[in-house]
């Protein structure tokens, strides 16, 4: 069981490398092979989709079949072979076809392990168990920053990504020797043991709208937009790119091991996820109001909004106290296509949201303030249905 956990959050590194290494690449995919901050603003819209498409058939077959064929088969053929057409791309579609065959590979990491602590641990240390993977495996934010962008200048982007196709089967190939399949819960005569079961929850649909909007912001801003943002605003270099970068994603592998252990120290759920995504909207407030309060500060509220924007294991823990025990597979999985399904949808729209409003923009910075007020409003209006839901 240990083994197999280490080789999941492994590939959950891997999986948190994938969706955030695009804000490095922009310059150099730019001025190699033409693609600009909106062909990547879709490629990893694409990849957030494609990801949260791949959700409800991961949580079945983490039902049915367990997590070790699941995640070992699907990073193998998808996150592999996706970084290998990545590493021969020759303009932005190459891109967009890898990300989508990346964020197939990627789909069932993280679930995996959530299904395994659902099924063999406690319930009280969910919330625990799931952030400190998360936090763990954040460190491929970290990798995808200041790291990735010393081991491009130094050997270039192609054989950065031929060498992480050859990790990621690897780490397939570990998954498939040392994952565990927990045994299989039977399915009670009244229930139908499907996701329709789980969406006549009434409990669950709160949670379920501020997932949609609650992981978007950090995730988008740092996979994406925080790049061209310093680039742009304070006309910053790579170095400077990946210095920030990393600040932010620090923050955010600090915010889900802070998250993890807080609803068993204060005794609530909701109210933790609640005043947690509420400090994240004023990080986004004030950069909204002011883009440009100079490099640093502005440093600082990224990495408060990395910080107190990475509730995913916390909302998932409330969410997770309403699943039955047949239904845990397709339980978790659901929770996490409205996440990454709701930050795909705001990544496509936010592209368009940023060349929108660089159309005869004043300053530098007023593309980006309506960006982050473009992510900030549907946080704000999923934090009042939020006050809604029941604390589990």
């Amino acid at each position: 069981m240990r083994a197999g956990l280490v080789f999941l959050v492994a590939a959950y590194v891997l999986s948190q490398f994938y969706r955030a290494f695009l804000a490095v690449l922009a310059p150099v995919l730019d001025a190699e092979i033409g693609a600009t901050p909106a062909d990547l603003a879709l490629s990893s819209g694409i990849w957030f989709l494609v990801f949260a498409l791949m959700q409800m058939p991961v949580g079945a077959a983490l039902d049915r079949i367990g997590p070790r064929r699941t995640v070992a088969v699907l990073l193998a053929a998808g996150g592999a072979g996706g970084a290998l057409v990545f590493a021969l791309a020759e303009g932005p579609w190459a891109i967009h076809l890898a990300m989508a065959l990346i964020g197939v590979g990627c789909s069932p990491v993280l679930m995996a392990s959530y299904y395994i602590f659902a099924r063999v641990y406690p319930p009280a240390v969910f919330g625990t168990l799931a952030g400190a993977t998360i936090g763990a495996g954040s460190l491929g934010n970290i990798l995808g920053a200041a790291p990735l962008a010393a081991l491009v200048e130094a050997v270039g982007w192609r054989p950065t990504l031929v060498g992480l196709a050859v990790v990621t089967l690897a780490v397939a190939l570990a998954l498939a020797v040392f994952v565990p399949d927990p045994e299989r819960a039977e399915t009670p005569e009244a229930g139908t043991g499907s996701v329709l079961d789980l969406l006549r929850i009434p409990g669950l649909w709160a949670i379920l709208l501020l997932m949609a909007v609650a992981y978007a912001p950090a995730a988008a801003i740092r996979g994406l937009w925080a790049g061209p943002y310093i680039a742009d605003v304070f006309a910053a270099d790579a170095t400077i790119i990946g210095r920030v970068t990393l600040v932010m994603a620090l923050a955010m592998v600090a915010g889900n091991f802070a998250y993890g252990p807080l609803d068993r120290l204060l005794g609530t759920r909701k109210w933790v996820v609640f005043w947690g995504n509420a400090l994240a909207a004023a990080c986004l407030a004030a950069l909204a109001l002011r883009p440009d309060p100079g490099l640093w500060p502005a440093a600082a509220l990224l990495a408060g909004l990395g910080l107190f924007g990475s509730s995913f294991p916390a909302i998932m823990a409330h969410a997770r106290a309403f699943f039955p025990p047949h239904l845990v597979g397709r339980g978790v999985t659901l929770v996490n296509m409205f996440g990454i399904g709701g930050a795909g949808i705001l990544q496509f729209a936010s592209g368009q949201v940023h060349h929108a409003a660089a159309d005869g923009a004043a300053t530098a910075g007023a593309p980006f303030a309506a960006l982050f007020l473009f992510f900030l409003v549907p946080l704000l209006a999923g934090l009042g249905l939020y006050l809604f839901s029941r604390d589990a």
